[in-house]
């Protein structure tokens, strides 16, 4: 298991658009993973919980990853949280 906290940057947060990019993101990945904010856990591949944990800018986020490929994903998945959810590289 490998477990990252970061703080969410953008103003308007996990909103639906960014939503849908970090859900693609973490679909190229086989590991099981979950966003975590405050004490509620969520599937990381599921639109409706990512949106249900409300997160809005300035919030700060554990995403965590279990798997084959649990390091890369979780990575990946930081970097995208930093950039402010762009989905260009």
């Amino acid at each position: 298991m490998f477990v990252k906290d970061v703080m969410v940057k953008n103003q308007v947060g996990l909103h639906a658009r960014p939503a849908t990019f970090f859900i693609q993101k973490a679909n190229e990945f086989k590991s099981s993973i979950w966003i975590e904010k405050e004490e509620r856990r969520v599937n990381a591949k599921s639109l409706l919980g990512i949106l249900s944990l409300g997160i809005v800018g300035g919030t700060d986020i554990r995403i965590i990853a279990d798997g084959s490929d649990e390091q890369p994903a979780v990575e990946a998945l930081i970097e995208l949280v930093e950039s402010g959810f762009s989905n260009e590289k």
